[in-house]
């Protein structure tokens, strides 16, 4: 079966780091990741025609339903992104890759050690991706704490956007290790990918919500900030996904894409969180008429947005 790219129209260490790749005809595509958001991209590719492969490092990291668990288009692969063969041997014949990096399981959180982690991930890769003669595009997941951490953040006149960066001093400053590894990680992802030549687009995502979603996710590190600033958002799975598929598919994707559908920013809005998070959860600075306040959006995804309007989650219409 040939499939074609199209224009949207008609997501180290024992972690959870992975490769998959979509093989179209002698052509691939790949991705890196597979907790939620991976096993949940490696499920919408296969229903809409392309042949993936999934590189992970244990058997137990596969999270698969019905429709991949045997599946013949998919094929597992067992790779270190440490290991730069296997990252190579896993990418063979790949047109594309889809890049995201979860922390290792029995380390969940995020210290000032994790960026080096990160770091070094994302290099080997895109690396190998620069080594790879059949690899067109590169789809790598960052996070919109990458973006919103700055000194001046209230004082910026326009909404940030994916042309704003989160400072890395400040982040240090105020230990936001997340906001660090992710804003470190997909610099050093952009800056080799333009020495090199590699076509690359980035998806910064909001807090991904779900069933697993707990207090300790090193996102909601300064979540009471983020509400003030108006830049708390969030993205459920679904979107996120489509998201990823859209930018790969769209031949006029560009640079980094934003990826949110939920602005927090109603007290009613954040105390759902909280209880969502914990029941213990602290409670978020308030006043008087806290309750009516709706603080302003300053945060924007009006780029994604314009990409996905005429974005089809059904198959693949072009295959044959």
């Amino acid at each position: 079966m040939g499939l074609r790219r199209k224009r949207c129209g008609s997501e180290a260490d024992g972690s959870d780091r992975h490769l998959v790749s979509i093989e179209m005809e002698d052509w691939a595509e790949a991705a890196w990741g597979l907790g939620r958001l991976g096993s949940t991209l490696v499920e919408r590719l296969l229903q809409r025609g392309y042949t993936v492969h999934a590189a992970v490092q244990h058997h137990d990291e596969l999270q698969f339903n019905g429709l991949a668990s045997d599946n013949k288009k998919l094929k597992i692969f067992h790779s270190d992104p440490y290991d730069y063969q296997s990252i190579v041997d896993a990418l063979k014949g790949c047109s594309g890759l889809f890049y995201t990096f979860e922390p290792p399981k029995d380390q969940p959180s995020y210290d000032e050690f994790m960026a080096e982690v990160e770091v070094r991930a994302a290099h080997n890769v895109l690396e190998a991706c620069a080594q790879t003669e059949t690899m067109e595009k590169v789809v790598f997941t960052s996070s919109v704490t990458a973006v919103v951490w700055r000194d001046d953040r209230k004082s910026t006149a326009s909404d940030l956007d994916e042309r704003h960066w989160s400072d890395i001093n400040f982040c240090r400053k105020y230990k936001l290790w997340h906001a660090v590894s992710k804003t470190l990680a997909e610099k050093t992802a952009w800056a080799l990918a333009m020495d090199r030549g590699v076509n690359m687009v980035s998806i910064n995502a909001g807090l991904i919500m779900g069933p697993d979603l707990s207090i300790t996710n090193p996102y909601l590190k300064g979540a009471a900030e983020m509400y003030e600033d108006g830049v708390l958002v969030t993205v459920d799975l679904n979107s996120l996904v489509e998201a990823h598929i859209c930018v790969y598919e769209d031949i006029s994707s560009y640079g980094r894409y934003l990826s949110f559908n939920h602005v927090i920013n109603r007290h009613e809005d954040a105390i759902k969180l909280a209880q969502m998070l914990t029941s213990s959860a602290p409670m978020l600075p308030q006043s008087c008429d806290q309750e009516m306040k709706i603080i302003q959006q300053r945060i924007s995804n009006k780029k994604l947005n314009k990409l996905m309007v005429n974005f089809q989650v059904g198959s693949d219409e072009n295959s044959s």
